[in-house]
């Protein structure tokens, strides 16, 4: 099993300390979540199936790519993944070049997990319409995939139009991994049909079971994680075709290394 290390969970000033101490305990993997605007108007932030804004518009916001670029510089094994990075919200340009250029500097560690997005407001502000957001994603990934891996790239679609162009460099890896994160059919399609995997939301064992029969077999699967009782769990998760479990084996900040290294000894990691 794979483990990986979700940064978003932990306060900005711990990502640094944390990114190196997964890098060198073992773990496979650290992730950034990404926004890229929140507005003060929370009626449009109500998160699906709850009552409650998912946002607080005053939240530290950073661009993720980019960050991952940095830690790229403080860690040598660790892979560096978004989860998940709001692709469609931008130009298919803006988005390969800032994958391809974590992958350069990264020496091939990045993973591009990719959603279309709940928040409404975020797309409005940016004069993105919302109800689009799911196809304007299966638009970016194929002209995102096209510019890391064909010479020359012309396109015209239903959202994005060009004309022949170059796109140097190119990723290091030959096949860049793409994972969708969502829970909605369409995002379960996306996952099987377009992409390198599925991302889920947090789950138990039991919680996650009825998504992974609705997205079938096949499909490599990273899974939320947050609540693993023992080590004795992870063979379940790997019976249902898990191949990656991103934990939160603490509840502070402040915690987040020594929980990390406990876990590490608990679970193997890096054995």
């Amino acid at each position: 099993m794979k483990f990986g290390v979700p940064l978003g969970l932990l306060h900005p000033a711990a990502w640094k300390d944390v990114a190196v101490a997964a890098d060198e305990l073992g773990f496979e993997s650290v992730w950034l979540p990404e926004h890229l605007i929140f507005t003060t108007d929370l009626s449009l932030a109500v998160y699906p199936g709850t009552s409650d804004p998912g946002i607080k518009p005053a939240t530290p916001l950073f661009d993720a790519p980019a960050y991952l670029c940095w830690l790229a510089a403080h860690t040598s094994r660790v892979r560096l993944g978004t989860a998940v990075q709001l692709l469609a919200l931008r130009h298919p340009f803006v988005s390969a070049r800032a994958f391809a250029t974590l992958d350069v500097v990264s020496s091939g560690r990045a993973i591009c997990g990719v959603g279309a997005g709940w928040y409404r407001g975020e797309w409005e502000a940016a004069g993105v319409p919302f109800g689009t957001r799911g196809a304007r994603l299966d638009e970016a990934i194929e002209v995102v995939r096209r510019l890391w891996s064909e010479p020359v790239v012309a396109h015209t679609g239903t959202f994005y139009s060009f004309p022949e162009v170059a796109f140097e460099p190119k990723p290091v890896q030959r096949r860049l991994p793409v994972l969708a994160g969502g829970e909605s059919a369409a995002a379960l399609r996306r996952a099987a049909r377009l992409c390198d995997g599925w991302i889920s939301m947090p789950h138990t064992i039991e919680s996650i079971k009825p998504q992974l029969d609705r997205l079938g077999p096949g499909v490599p699967v990273t899974a939320h994680a947050y609540e693993l009782a023992s080590p004795d769990e992870v063979p379940a998760w790997a019976g249902l075709g898990v191949e990656r479990l991103i934990v939160r084996p603490w509840t502070r900040s402040r915690d987040a290394v020594s929980r990390l290294a406990a876990f590490a000894a608990d679970y193997g990691v890096g054995g």
